[in-house]
């Protein structure tokens, strides 16, 4: 197995690990008001996501930036509650046919978390380079592997979204409601453990 398939497999597990359920969870969260026919404009918000993460994992990674861990891992519950309350406030179209609506606000939010939750993965990142100088390779396979991971998230999300709303007929807005209200509930119990101030 060469180094780069390592570390792709090591971002992959990192993001998909149910003991980092933080990012799964903002993830979720950012999908939670979409439909599967929406998925244009979740490519869109997830790639504002991988932007801004990708930024920092790469300052952060290269010692470029230096920040405090606890605080990160406070922002990270943060960012999911204030994008659950977000989406408590997005009016769903009652139509299937009718795409959710375009908010550039959500986009510039997705940009901006992401480059919090980036720092966030850094910190593992950092952990498996130890005093290795040249990371680039190493850099990239973890990215790539973290966003294999986050696609991987965003399709279970849609199946699911997709079986509540056409087979079990919950209305899009309780959908919305319900799914949010959960990831932001369990979210706020991650804040307060992780507790800064």
């Amino acid at each position: 197995m060469t180094e780069f398939s390592i570390y792709l497999q090591l971002g992959y597990q990192h993001i998909t690990d149910i003991n980092g359920y933080d990012h799964i969870l903002f993830v979720i969260a950012l999908c939670a008001i979409y439909r599967i026919s929406d998925w244009r404009r979740i490519l869109i918000l997830v790639t504002a996501f991988t932007i801004g993460h990708s930024v920092t994992l790469a300052l952060a990674a290269l010692n470029v930036i230096d920040y405090s861990t606890e605080l990160i891992e406070f922002l990270i519950p943060v960012t999911i509650i204030i994008t659950c309350i977000s989406n408590l406030f997005h009016k769903s179209s009652t139509s299937v046919l009718v795409p959710e609506h375009f908010s550039p606000v959500r986009y510039f939010l997705a940009l901006g978390f992401g480059l919090i939750h980036g720092m966030g993965f850094s910190n593992y990142l950092r952990s498996l380079l130890g005093k290795d100088q040249n990371i680039i390779q190493q850099l990239l396979a973890f990215n790539v592997g973290l966003e294999f991971g986050q696609i991987l998230i965003v399709a279970i999300t849609m199946i699911l979204s997709f079986l509540m709303l056409s087979v079990f007929h919950v209305k899009k807005h309780t959908w919305n409601l319900i799914l949010s209200s959960f990831v932001a509930g369990v979210a706020f119990k991650l804040m307060t453990e992780k507790w800064f101030f």
